[in-house]
């Protein structure tokens, strides 16, 4: 298994900051160039995800078009909700989001991602090679993104 963990500082409130990664076009605004989608297949597809709901997932990556259900888990708004697959490309995948505030007015927010590959063996030198830095390049991708929108006006056209 491998677990990556991203802290970012985001010059907005931690309400913001919490709504923002919470909410499903942020999300796919974080992962434009892999063609993500989220699908209508059960799950949530636009506005903000809360505690039991899910989203599924479409996108290509290594060529492939890949599915991947996850559903919130935990949600104790605004400091800590995690989302965990329920089915998807991978053995094993959770997501755990970290809110604080922080002295300078700022929020410090925590990204914990664990997953395994899908086959032991295989997958345990998959995820040594290519696995680890193609999921910490996604997450830092998609906190760079989140920063941006919490810093700017932006962030009003994705939460009310």
């Amino acid at each position: 298994m491998v677990i990556l963990e991203e802290v970012t500082v985001i010059r907005a409130t931690i309400g913001r900051c919490f709504d923002l990664a919470c909410s499903v076009e942020v999300h796919l605004a974080g992962n434009v160039h892999w063609g993500e989608t989220a699908r209508a297949t059960g799950g949530l597809t636009s506005g903000l995800a809360g505690m039991g709901q899910r989203v599924v997932w479409r996108a290509r990556h290594f060529g492939v078009l890949q599915s991947l259900c996850t559903e919130i888990t935990a949600f104790d708004r605004p400091s800590y909700f995690q989302d965990t697959m329920l089915h998807g490309s991978f053995r094993f995948m959770q997501h755990d989001h970290f809110f604080r505030s922080t002295e300078e007015g700022e929020t410090s927010m925590t990204d914990v991602l664990r997953f395994a590959a899908p086959v032991a063996v295989l997958g345990r030198l998959a995820e040594v090679a290519v696995l680890r830095r193609y999921m910490r390049n996604l997450l830092r991708e998609r906190t760079v993104v989140l920063r941006q929108i919490a810093q700017s006006d932006e962030w009003r056209r994705y939460l009310p």
